[in-house]
C-alpha cells in the first residue's frame, strides 16, 4: 500500500515530521517498508532559455544559452527538442545529475563538435509521464534558479507500508489516518460524503441472481460527460504510487480505491445492452478483460453481464468491450459488495492480481458502498461534468454491528500491559468501536470497516498496538530448581536423529513439494480420490504425495541434467495415504544415483567406483532405524518390496510378522521410465512413526554386573543349504542354539558351484561365543557346536559342509 505524505494530510490534521509518522506507523502494526523522499528530483532546477541557435552540423539540434539562476554566466546546452526556443522556462539538469527516466548520470560532452554542459529535460526523463515530444514548458513567471521539484510539488515523500491480512481498513489512506489519529498523532478529518442529487431514475436496472456472491450492488448513470486527461494533481498522485493515468473516469475509480479502500468500476453506457445481471458465470463463458487477455470462466465465478454476455469479472477486472475511453459521453458508475472467498478463488484460478481483488478478498466496508458511489459521482461531475441519475441500489440489507463481550482485564492477562480500563475503551472509541455499558465486562460494537474483529483477543490487540508495544517491560525467565523435562516429542527427536544419521552418511537434505503429478502418485501406490487437490496450484501438482521417493528421484534427475550425476539426497517429512488426507505419516527417505556411495564416488587411481545398488540403500535404511531407536538386532528383512522397486533387488524391513518399518532397493525400470528418470538409482523409505516407543529406563545409571572376565572365542561354520534359503534365517537359527553363550552371528562368505549340487549354496558364518561363569572346555565347545548344527538343520535343512 503506497501513499504520499500530502495525501495522508488530506485526511489527517498534523504537523508531525515525516520520521515520526513513519516510526508511529510501524509501531501500530502498519510496517513501513520504504520511504521515497524523491531525492532523485532535488538536483533539477528551473532555468530560462536566453537564446536558441541552429547547430552548425545538425539540422535537428539547437545550441541553447541557458540562465540557471545562480548569478553566473549562461550555460551552453545542446538540445534536440522541437519546442526548444528563446524565452522557454523548463527543468535543467547540470553535469553530475542522475536522470532517472533514461538511467544516465550526466557529464560534460560534445555533441557533433559542440560542448553541452547539461540538459533541458522532458517529463518522461523525470518519470512524470510518458510525454517526450518536447522539453518541459513551464509558465513564464516560474522562479528561475529554484528547485523544480519543490515548485511543482513533486518533492512529496511516498510511503509504502506492508499490510497484514487482518487490516482491510488500512487499504485506504483514510483508514491509515484513522489509526494514526487514534494513536494521538493528529486529528482525523471526518467530513461526511454529501449525497449528489440525481435527476430521474437510472435507466439501467440491476438484478442479482447470486445473492450469496453479491450482498449489494449500487449503480448510477451520469450523462453528458467529457472524458479526457485527469488534472495534474490527480495524475501526480497516481504516478507517485506506481499507477499509470489513463483518463479522468478511470483515474477517479483508481483514486477512490486507494483513498478510501473502495474499489469502483465504470462502464461506457453506450456499450452496455439492456440491463445488468449479477450471476454465476456459465461454464466455458469467455470475456476479453481490460488487460487485453481473454479469460475462460466457470460456474464458481461471479460475473456482471448484460444481454450480450459478460461485461466484467466481478470484484476483479472489467471487460474491454464496455471500457471507458475519450469517446465516452455517458458513464455507468458501479459500487458493489463481493464475497471475499469467491473473489480470492476466482483471482487465483485466473491468475489475475488487481487492486480491486486485493481489497475485496480482504473485505471492504459495506456501509461505504453507497457513499463511495456518491464520492465518485461528485468527482466525475467536477472533472468531467454531466448530469447524474438517481442511485440504483439492489440487494443491500444494511449492516448489523457485531457485538463482542470485552473484559477489560484481558489486556493485562494477554499482553502484560497495565492499561487502565478507561484508556482501553478510549482507544477503541477513537478506532471507531462503540463500547456500551459499564463494569468489568463491556459490550463493544464492531465498526463496519473491521470484518476481521471476531472476539475479545482482537480487541486486546487493538488496545495493545495503539497503546504501544514499547511499553512492554522485559521480564527475565523464571529460574528453575530442577532440570526441565523433555520438551520435544518422540517423533521430533526421531526426525532430528534421522536427519543427522543420513547427513553423516554423506547425503544432502532436500525439501520437495508435498504435491506431485497424478501419474507419479499412481506409480507409488497413490491416486486415491481423497488425496486429489480440489484447487491445485498447477496441473502437475494435483495429488498429495503417497511417498517421498518421487520428489527425490525428480530432484536427482534435475541434478544429473546439470552435470551432477553422482548425488545422494534425503528428506524427512510427511506422506499421505488411505482414503483421507488426515492419515499422514512421518517418513525418512533417500536416493543415491550413479556412484554416490558412502565410501566415495567418481574416478580414482584404483579404477572407476562401482554403481550404487540395493545394499547401499539397505545400509542407509538400517542406519536411520538405528538412529531412531529401533531394535536393529531383532529386525527381519524379507526379499522383495513394493511394485516401484526391482523385484529381485529390493527388500522389506519388518519387526515381527506385521509391523513394516521400511523398504529399500533398486528401482524398477518401468518406475524410472514413468518418472522420466535414468541412471543407476537405489533408494529407501523408512516409516519413522512405526518404530515402537522405547521401554522406560531408570533415571540413574547403574553399573553393569554382567560383564564377563573370560576370553571371548569365535568359531566358523559353513552350511550347505537350498538356494532359496535366506542368510538371515540361518543366522537366526544359529543364534537361537544358545542365547546365553552366543553373542553374535555374522555371514562372511556365500558360495555357489557344481560341486555343491544343483540349486545348492554354501553360507559361511562366524559365531561369537562369550563364556560367562567359567572357561569353556573342548567338550563344552563340541556340545555347543552340535546344538548349532542341529538348530540350523531343523530350521533351514542345511548340513555342515565337508
Amino acid at each position: 500500500m503506497k501513499f504520499t505524505l500530502s495525501w495522508l494530510k488530506d485526511h489527517l490534521d498534523t504537523d508531525t515530521p515525516l520520521d515520526e509518522i513513519v516510526a508511529r506507523l510501524t509501531a501500530i502494526g502498519l510496517e513501513v517498508e520504504r520511504v521515497d523522499d524523491k531525492a532523485s528530483l532535488k538536483p533539477f532546477v528551473i532555468a530560462r532559455v536566453l537564446s536558441a541557435v541552429q547547430h552548425p552540423d545538425a539540422d535537428r539540434l539547437r545550441v541553447l544559452s541557458v540562465d540557471i539562476g545562480n548569478g553566473g554566466a549562461p550555460v551552453q546546452v545542446v538540445c534536440g527538442a522541437p519546442n526548444a526556443r528563446a524565452g522557454l522556462v523548463g527543468a535543467f539538469a547540470a553535469p553530475g545529475t542522475y536522470v532517472p527516466g533514461i538511467d544516465v548520470t550526466l557529464a560534460v560532452g560534445k555533441i557533433r563538435g559542440v560542448e553541452s554542459h547539461g540538459m533541458m529535460c522532458s517529463e518522461r526523463e523525470l518519470q512524470l509521464s510518458d510525454e517526450h515530444n518536447g522539453i518541459i514548458d513551464l509558465p513564464a513567471d516560474a522562479p528561475v534558479g529554484t528547485s523544480f521539484a519543490a515548485w511543482a510539488h513533486l518533492d512529496d515523500p511516498v510511503i509504502e507500508i506492508n499490510l497484514t491480512p487482518n487490516h482491510p481498513d488500512a487499504t485506504g489512506v483514510h483508514g491509515i489516518a484513522r489509526d494514526l489519529a487514534a494513536s494521538d498523532l493528529g486529528r482525523l478529518k471526518t467530513a461526511p460524503v454529501e449525497p449528489v442529487a440525481g435527476k430521474g431514475a437510472c435507466p439501467v436496472k440491476v438484478s442479482i441472481e447470486a445473492p450469496e456472491l453479491c450482498p449489494g450492488f449500487a449503480l448510477r448513470l451520469v450523462r453528458g460527460v467529457r472524458n479526457g486527461p485527469s488534472p495534474g494533481w490527480l495524475q501526480q498522485r497516481l504516478i507517485a504510487i506506481g499507477l499509470r493515468p489513463i483518463n479522468a473516469l478511470v483515474d477517479v475509480t483508481n483514486y477512490i480505491t486507494f483513498d478510501r479502500g473502495r474499489p469502483l468500476h465504470v462502464f461506457d453506457a453506450a456499450k452496455v445492452t439492456g440491463n445488468l445481471t449479477v450471476r454465476r458465470a456459465r461454464d466455458g463463458e469467455k470475456v476479453m478483460a481490460l488487460d487485453g487477455r481473454e479469460y475462460t470462466l466457470t460456474p464458481e465465478m461471479c460475473a456482471i453481464a448484460d444481454e450480450n454476455g459478460v461485461e466484467s469479472i466481478a470484484g476483479i477486472m472489467g471487460g474491454e468491450h464496455s471500457g471507458c475511453d475519450e469517446t465516452t459521453t455517458d458513464v455507468l458508475i458501479e459500487s458493489a459488495l463481493w464475497d471475499p472467498i469467491t473473489t480470492a478463488r476466482t483471482g487465483r484460478a485466473l491468475g489475475i492480481v488487481t487492486d480491486a481483488r486485493y481489497r475485496f478478498e480482504r473485505g471492504v466496508d459495506p456501509e461505504f458502498m453507497v457513499p463511495g458511489l456518491e464520492l465518485a459521482t461528485r468527482m466525475v461531475l467536477d472533472l468531467c461534468g454531466g448530469t447524474p441519475s438517481e442511485n440504483e441500489v439492489v440487494g443491500y440489507a444494511g449492516y448489523t454491528p457485531k457485538i463482542v463481550a470485552f473484559p477489560t482485564s484481558e489486556v493485562k492477562r494477554l499482553t502484560g500491559l497495565d492499561v487502565p480500563a478507561e484508556e482501553s475503551l478510549a482507544i477503541l472509541t477513537r478506532l471507531g468501536f462503540v463500547p456500551k455499558g459499564t463494569g468489568d465486562t463491556v459490550e463493544v460494537a464492531v465498526p463496519s470497516w473491521r470484518p476481521d474483529v471476531d472476539g475479545k483477543a482482537d480487541l486486546v490487540e487493538e488496545v495493545m498496538r495503539i497503546h504501544g508495544v514499547e511499553h512492554l517491560v522485559p521480564q527475565p525467565l523464571a529460574g528453575r530448581d530442577a532440570v526441565n523435562g523433555r520438551i520435544l516429542t518422540t517423533l521430533q527427536v526421531r526426525t532430528r536423529a534421522a536427519r543427522r544419521a543420513l547427513a553423516v552418511r554423506g547425503m544432502m537434505e532436500a525439501v520437495t513439494w508435498s504435491f506431485i503429478p497424478a501419474r507419479h502418485a499412481e506409480l507409488f501406490g497413490g491416486g486415491d480420490a481423497a488425496l486429489k487437490l480440489a484447487n491445485p496450484i498447477a496441473a502437475d501438482m494435483s495429488d498429495m504425495r503417497p511417498s517421498l521417493l518421487p520428489g527425490l528421484l525428480a530432484a536427482a534427475q534435475r541434478n544429473a541434467d546439470r552435470g551432477f550425476g553422482d548425488v545422494a539426497l534425503f528428506e524427512v517429512s510427511g506422506t499421505y495415504e488411505g482414503d483421507t488426507p488426515d492419515r499422514q505419516r512421518r517418513a525418512a527417505a533417500g536416493v543415491r544415483r550413479g556412484t554416490a556411495k558412502l565410501e566415495g564416488s567418481g574416478r580414482n587411481w584404483a579404477g572407476n567406483a562401482r554403481a550404487v545398488g540395493v545394499y547401499d540403500a539397505k545400509a542407509d535404511a538400517l542406519a536411520v532405524l538405528e538412529a531412531c531407536g529401533a531394535p536393529v538386532d531383532k529386525l527381519q528383512i524379507e526379499a522383495g518390496g513394493p511394485g516401484w522397486y526391482h523385484p529381485g533387488r529390493s527388500g522389506t524391513i519388518k519387526l515381527g510378522p506385521k509391523v513394516v518399518l521400511g523398504t529399500f532397493g533398486e528401482f524398477h525400470p518401468k518406475t524410472l521410465e514413468g518418472l522420466d528418470v535414468s541412471g543407476a538409482l537405489c533408494g529407501f523409505e523408512v516409516f519413522v512413526d512405526a518404530v515402537p516407543e522405547p521401554k522406560a529406563r531408570p533415571t540413574r545409571t547403574k553399573p553393569r554386573l554382567d560383564l564377563s572376565q573370560f576370553q571371548a572365542v569365535k568359531r566358523d561354520f559353513a552350511f550347505v543349504v537350498d538356494r532359496q534359503v535366506e542368510a538371515g534365517t540361518l543366522t537366526r537359527a544359529a543364534l537361537a542354539a544358545d542365547k546365553r553363550l552366543i553373542t553374535g552371528v555374522s555371514v562372511f562368505d556365500v558360495f555357489e558351484g557344481a560341486a555343491l549340487g544343483e540349486d545348492k549354496k554354501s553360507i559361511a558364518i562366524e559365531v561369537s561365543i562369550q563364556p560367562v561363569e567359567r572357561t569353556l572346555t573342548d567338550e563344552d565347545f563340541e556340545g555347543l557346536a552340535g546344538r548349532i548344527v542341529e538348530n540350523v538343520r531343523k530350521q533351514t535343512g542345511g548340513v555342515l559342509r565337508g
